[in-house]
């Protein structure tokens, strides 16, 4: 696996993520996710591993799909996790994902929950 750069804050990774997903890197935007990381996508199922989620995005990323940067709600910290969240521009519904933070200080997603909608939609 290449050498990707590695996220310091729990904040960097939904930059990374970006760029990534941007560049059509599936294999960098799973290098975002610890080893047996959670993710509730596709709506209703749940993708398990990082081999998993990195096939997911090969198949999402074909589409050569741009995702926008979003600004982070604060983020919070309790030791080595954190829990970080986004509001979607398009005001639909909300992100959050908790990260862990790894033996060399950085930190990669544990459970990601993408996208989901306010109750009632």
């Amino acid at each position: 696996m290449p050498e990707y750069e590695k996220a310091m804050r729990p904040e960097d990774i939904t930059r990374l993520f970006v760029e990534r997903s941007n560049a059509g890197d599936a294999a960098g935007v799973a290098a975002l996710y610890e080893e047996d990381a959670v993710m509730a996508y596709p709506p209703g199922e749940r993708t398990v591993g990082r081999d998993a989620i990195r096939a997911l995005w090969e198949k999402v990323l074909a589409n050569s799909p741009r995702f926008e940067p979003e600004q982070p709600l604060p983020t919070l910290i309790s030791g080595d996790i954190a829990l970080t969240s986004t509001p979607p521009k398009d005001g639909a519904g909300a992100r959050a994902q908790v990260v862990r933070r790894q033996p060399d200080g950085s930190w990669l997603r544990l459970l990601d929950q993408p996208e989901f909608a306010p109750p009632g939609r």
